[in-house]
C-alpha cells in the first residue's frame, strides 16, 4: 500500500462512482446510487439526461450528482456546452465534468480553449457548482497537456481531469505527475479511466490526485477492507 495510511471511509471519499454507458438501465442507476450511499463515494458520474433520476435516488444523501458535458468527444460548440451545463445544474447537478475541444487545441487555437473554459467555469462558479476540465490526455502531446495546464491556471477550474475513460487510453502515472508539476496545489487533479485496482488508486493518491473516476470503486474499496 505504499506510504499511504488510509481507511475505507477515507478512500471511498476519493471516488466519483461512474455509470456513463449508453445502454445503462434504470436498475443500473439504482445500483450506482445505492452503492454510492452505502460506501460514501463523493459523486455519481453520469450523462446529463440521468441527473433528475439520480438526484431523486440520492435524495437526502451527501453524494453529489456529476454531469458529463460534451461527452465523450468534446466536439460540440461552446454554446451547446453552456446550455448543457446550465440544464444539468438546473436539474440538480452539483458537479460538472466537461470535455475540451481537442481539435481547437491541436490547431493551437488557445484563445478558443480559454474562452470555452472560462465561460463554462463561470456558469459553475455562479451556481456554486464544482467544475472539472477533461483533457483526454491519450490524444495529446506533453506540450499540449502543459498548454492546457497553463490555460487552466489562468481560468482556475476546481479540477483538471486526465481522461473520459472512452478514449484510446486512460489515466497514467506519467500524466498525473506532469499535471501536478504544472499546477501544483493551485488546481486539484482527477484521475479517470483505467483505475481498476487498489494499488493503482493508491499510487494515484500518492501522486497527488484529489478525485478518482472509476466503475470499479466498490471492488477497490472492498480490496482495502480485506487488507485492513
Amino acid at each position: 500500500m505504499g506510504n499511504i495510511q488510509i481507511n475505507q471511509q477515507e478512500l471511498a471519499a476519493y471516488f466519483d462512482h461512474t455509470q456513463l454507458r449508453a445502454w445503462a438501465s434504470h436498475q443500473d442507476f439504482v445500483k450506482l446510487c445505492k452503492e454510492s450511499m452505502k460506501y460514501g463515494f463523493k459523486m455519481v458520474a453520469i450523462n446529463p439526461v440521468q441527473v433528475v433520476r439520480c438526484r431523486k435516488l440520492l435524495e437526502g444523501s451527501p453524494v453529489h450528482v456529476g454531469a458529463a458535458i460534451g461527452f465523450p468527444l468534446g466536439q460540440t460548440t461552446i454554446e451547446d456546452k453552456l446550455n448543457e451545463t446550465k440544464t444539468a445544474i438546473s436539474n440538480g447537478s452539483d458537479e460538472i465534468d466537461y470535455v475540451i475541444n481537442i481539435t481547437e487545441l491541436k490547431e493551437k487555437n488557445y484563445s478558443y480553449i480559454e474562452k470555452e473554459m472560462a465561460e463554462i467555469i463561470e456558469v459553475c462558479r455562479k451556481s456554486k457548482v464544482i467544475s472539472k476540465v477533461i483533457f483526454e490526455n491519450c490524444y495529446l502531446t506533453d506540450q499540449e497537456k502543459e498548454e492546457l495546464c497553463r490555460i487552466a491556471l489562468n481560468v482556475h477550474p476546481d479540477y483538471i481531469k486526465t481522461s473520459t475513460g472512452f478514449g484510446t487510453g486512460g489515466a497514467t502515472f506519467e500524466d498525473v505527475a506532469l499535471m501536478k508539476r504544472m499546477v501544483g496545489d493551485e488546481i486539484k487533479i482527477k484521475a479517470a479511466g483505467g483505475v481498476r485496482t487498489l494499488e493503482t488508486a493508491l499510487q494515484m493518491i500518492e501522486l497527488g490526485v484529489s478525485r478518482i473516476g472509476s466503475t470499479a470503486s466498490v471492488l477497490i474499496v472492498e480490496e482495502l477492507k480485506k487488507r485492513i
